[in-house]
């Protein structure tokens, strides 16, 4: 008996909107594989390496990038981010619904490599709830930084109601995982 393949999930959202809690509540209600991503920001004071992001250097990260060993990166905000492919492709020919928590700039990396791939991005209620959010994290960030992530939010936005498949509200933490937890469901009825 062989295994089905399993199903690539990109979750995106604006930074605040709530997108690893969400993501966390799906793995542990699906048993789905979170792939962690690879970094070369420095670590924030409750971040563990290989938990919250891989940390590497720079000199590592463009090696794997020229030997073709991520699924999608890129440089956000000086910083690069990406996506290791090795894992992520072990989990889905395990069988296993793979969910990659990245910015709608990978995602659409990932759906020209996976046109199957499901897409979904999550929302806040309000566009004045991603202040409220971003604040609410107390990453010290100045005016000039909330400024360029609120920007970073609406360009996001407006991509992702053209590229994504589906949009998720999180107004409601509980309502938004079983919205999620419902389309990947859905799609894995279609295989």
């Amino acid at each position: 008996m062989t295994v089905r393949q399993g199903r690539l999930v990109v979750v995106s959202g604006p930074s605040g909107v709530g997108k690893s809690t969400l993501c966390r509540r799906l793995v542990e209600r699906l048993g789905a594989f979170l792939s962690v991503s690879c970094t070369t920001r420095k670590p924030g004071n409750a971040e563990t390496d290989g938990k919250e992001y891989w940390f590497i250097g720079r000199v590592d990260f463009e090696k794997r990038i020229a030997e073709n060993g991520f699924i999608e990166y890129a440089d956000v905000f000086g910083n690069y981010y990406g996506t290791p492919r090795k894992p992520v492709e072990e989990a889905m020919a395990a069988g296993r619904t793979v969910i990659l928590e990245i910015d709608v700039q990978g995602g659409l990396q990932v759906k020209k490599q996976y046109p199957q791939a499901i897409l979904i991005f999550i929302l806040p209620p309000k566009a004045e709830d991603l202040l409220v959010r971003m604040e609410g994290r107390r990453r010290g960030e100045d005016e000039q930084s909330k400024k360029r992530r609120l920007e970073t939010a609406r360009q996001e936005i407006n991509v992702a109601r053209r590229e994504y498949g589906h949009l998720v509200v999180n107004d409601v933490l509980e309502r938004a995982v079983e919205d999620v937890a419902k389309i990947i469901q859905k799609s894995q009825e279609t295989i």
